[in-house]
């Protein structure tokens, strides 16, 4: 067995799609009714399928769960989403860890938790 997607709800899916391409160069391989499957793995599904599908409303913001990329430029990334028309909500600012490693963590525009970190130095030695 081996795990092919990760599915996240959205309200928007013109916009998150836009966001997803414009943020971390995801690529649009399907389009179907209702859902956009996304290079590495991510299908954004619109909430409207959801409800129907699961019969449950979604929570915005719930942080139950999260995205997690990582990027070399991370400082980068957040000049580009404080100056996208797209609206993001900052967790929290970018923040450094031990050993240089920086993060972020903010919404997508439907409100999907999403974590974003430099690569971890696997020459440093964990102690």
């Amino acid at each position: 067995m081996k795990l092919k997607n990760v599915l996240v709800v959205v309200d928007d899916m013109e916009e998150s799609v836009r966001f997803y391409q414009e943020m971390f160069g995801l690529k649009v391989i399907m389009k179907q009714e209702g859902n956009t499957i996304l290079s590495e793995g991510l299908v954004l599904q619109d909430v409207k399928v959801w409800v129907d599908d699961i019969g449950l409303f979604t929570t915005l913001y719930s942080n139950t769960s999260e995205l997690y990329f990582e990027e070399n430029d991370v400082e980068g990334l957040v000049d580009k989403l404080t100056s996208s028309d797209i609206l993001v909500r900052f967790q929290n600012e970018l923040t450094e860890l031990g050993g240089g490693q920086k993060m972020v963590r903010f919404y997508d525009p439907s409100g999907n938790l999403i974590e974003v970190r430099t690569p971890v130095n696997h020459n440093m030695m964990w102690i």
